[in-house]
């Protein structure tokens, strides 16, 4: 009988994180300092983070050791399976073969706690007691919750207001393992405050959330921050999941043809695929398929220059696409892909035509979740479901031409805090949202910041 799912056991678990830096095809434009647009230093990072994870940052080196503290929290949930997905190809009548790397078997249910660990290990030998975040639909929020748990660090959580109310299940598991968590925009900032000041109904979006947990860690000694995506550190842990699935591809005997990973700032797409970016770099026809809601087209739509990575403007300046660190998304369910920047190390793959993007609205991401659903049995994160669709899309064109591809994504969640959506689709109630570029990202892109040549 064919598997189903390919194992690996606990000692082939990767023992080092793959670092793209070295192998891009381009150098890496530095980040700028917010004030002084010069490129900013390891002492101007080091306020809000510790200096293993600043080195990470900028390390020239291809392979970092993970620590034996971290692997020994990550054989938990570690290694994660890769599923073939038989019902899935036969409900769609396609000669395509289609694996999923799935995340959701982690505890707090998605790919999140591969670098919450990680980097609360760091700040915990550092001497940090307390890491202040940002969270959108509240997977990163748990993750780091759960990390800080295991490390016995506090946590603080700004979870963007729309989400906040959306998703109070992930609230409950942040608060089952500790952390406090609000509201943003809060009062409890001056970011908060200047942000409520102007707009006292705004739902909230990343950018403040960002700006509130970065002010939070800066004005206390004992605070560091941890952010969930963008940063090259974090795309650096997630590459266990990618390191692991070219093991498990290799035991099924396939060598892919397709790679997909839904994109809010980057972390999971950027896990799943850059291990394999150096065998396309090397001539291997292989295609990686970054996915993003219409709501908010970061890749798709967005302009490739320096922009901050928060509203308030205290992040470093970061060469991305962006919509505009003012931009503030529609309140869709996809809670972790309303951000108006992506990674710099994805964009730039992005910006040289190594990764292709493309956007979808929600009803036909909905109805490709729904579809996964009902053959392969897990509900997945709104989020995830964006990856869900491209496959699907690409196993209908396999069905067309008739070449039988394989199409790998990434099951970066499950959805079993996300089923009000689920009924607000089944129900007609779900609209899909196209910005207009003429208005709302139009206006977020002239207020970029002016960059000295």
């Amino acid at each position: 009988m064919d598997s189903y799912k390919i194992h690996l056991s606990e000692a082939e678990m990767p023992q080092e994180w793959y670092n793209i830096i070295p192998d891009l095809p381009s150098p890496m434009q530095p980040y700028l300092h917010p004030g002084t647009g010069e490129p900013i230093t390891p002492a101007d990072l080091a306020a809000i983070f510790p200096p293993a994870l600043i080195e990470q940052e900028v390390s020239p080196e291809r392979w970092i050791p993970i620590p034996d503290e971290v692997l020994r929290i990550y054989q938990l949930w570690r290694p994660s399976p890769l599923h073939r997905a038989y019902n899935l190809e036969k409900a769609l009548k396609t000669p395509a073969r289609i694996y999923y790397k799935n995340e959701s078997v982690s505890p707090a249910g998605s790919h999140k706690p591969n670098t919450a660990v990680a980097q609360a290990y760091y700040n915990k030998a550092a001497g940090i007691k307390r890491l202040a975040t940002e969270t959108g639909a509240g997977q990163w929020g748990c993750a780091l919750s759960l990390a800080c748990n295991f490390f016995g660090m506090e946590c603080t959580v700004y979870m963007v207001k729309v989400s906040y109310h959306q998703k109070p299940y992930r609230r409950s598991l942040m608060h089952i393992w500790g952390a406090s968590v609000y509201p943003s925009p809060t009062d409890r900032t001056q970011a908060g405050r200047n942000i409520l000041a102007a707009d006292p109904e705004t739902s909230g979006s990343l950018g403040m959330a960002i700006s509130e947990a970065v002010e939070d860690a800066a004005t206390h000694e004992d605070t560091n921050y941890a952010l969930g995506s963008v940063l090259n550190h974090v795309m650096l842990h997630q590459t266990i999941v990618g390191l692991e699935t070219k093991k498990q591809l290799a035991l099924a005997g396939e060598s892919p043809d397709v790679l997909i990973g839904c994109v809010g700032g980057g972390s999971n797409f950027a896990g799943f695929c850059f291990p394999f970016v150096p065998e396309k770099l090397k001539g291997q026809d292989i295609r990686f398929v970054a996915v993003e809601p219409t709501a908010c087209p970061t890749l798709t739509k967005g302009a490739y220059t320096y922009d901050f990575g928060d509203t308030a403007g205290l992040t470093p300046l970061i060469l991305m696409y962006t919509l505009g660190h003012s931009f503030v998304p529609s309140g869709i369910h996809a809670g972790g892909l309303r951000y108006h920047g992506d990674a710099p190390l994805l964009c730039q793959l992005v910006h040289e035509k190594v990764i292709e993007a493309r956007a979808y609205a929600q009803n036909p991401v909905f109805e490709a979740a729904r579809l996964f659903a009902v053959t392969e049995g897990i509900i997945p994160a709104p989020e995830t479901a964006h990856a869900i669709r491209a496959a699907v899309d690409e196993a209908l064109v396999s069905k067309e031409t008739g070449q039988a591809k394989c199409i790998v994504f990434n099951l970066s969640g499950h959805g079993h805090f996300d089923l009000a959506a689920y009924d607000a689709f089944l129900e007609g109630q779900l609209k899909d949202i196209e910005l207009d570029p003429d208005e709302m990202i139009k206006k977020a892109l002239a207020e970029l910041p002016k960059i000295k040549p």
